[in-house]
């Protein structure tokens, strides 16, 4: 070996190994435009049975080099327009995510999904209020391609015990 190569040779040993990218870079394969299809039911914990459905876009940009992104969804269905915003936060000290989340009816931010990605599966948890009585929310991603994904909202009014599905969107990738 030329002595010249030797700091090269050295610095190669040297360089840490390359890790799999950390929990911070998640929601790194959602990055761009979605086709939507959502469905959302009527009147969450009522007894109701009426869905609605929907059809729209997802755009999802990268914030702060993916430590945060900002999804924006746009949809149309028989019972209406629908605009919403998840702004999605890396906290990197607990290595959890917190979603957040408004819609253009009320301008206001629910209180933070708290959570994380196991084995191929996001799970986010939140207390908020219905109608003024404390519920349980639970989000979950799941069937994460390149291509597709599906959201599950889902609602508990007896702290965890039972949940009742109440918005499902499934997306596919705009090429």
């Amino acid at each position: 070996m030329s002595l010249a190569l030797i700091p090269f040779a050295v610095a190669l040993l040297a360089a840490p190994a390359p890790t799999a990218p950390g929990p911070q870079h998640d929601f790194d394969f959602e990055i761009g435009t979605w086709r939507t299809h959502l469905t959302r039911l009527v009147r969450p914990l009522t007894g109701s049975r009426t869905w609605v459905s929907y059809e729209g876009t997802t755009v999802v940009r990268k914030v702060w080099e993916g430590r945060a992104n900002l999804v924006e969804l746009e949809v149309d269905g028989p019972a209406g327009h629908l605009e919403a915003l998840s702004l999605r936060l890396y906290n990197p000290d607990t290595r959890q995510w917190s979603l957040n989340f408004s819609n253009s009816r009320t301008g206001l931010l629910s209180p933070p999904a708290v959570g994380g990605f196991a084995s191929g599966r996001g799970e986010f948890f939140s207390e908020e209020t219905l109608e003024g009585r404390p519920i349980s929310v639970r989000f979950v991603i799941s069937d994460m391609t390149a291509d597709s994904v599906r959201f599950e909202q889902a609602f508990s009014a007896d702290g965890g015990k039972s949940w009742e599905v109440n918005w499902v969107a499934t997306d596919t990738r705009v090429r």
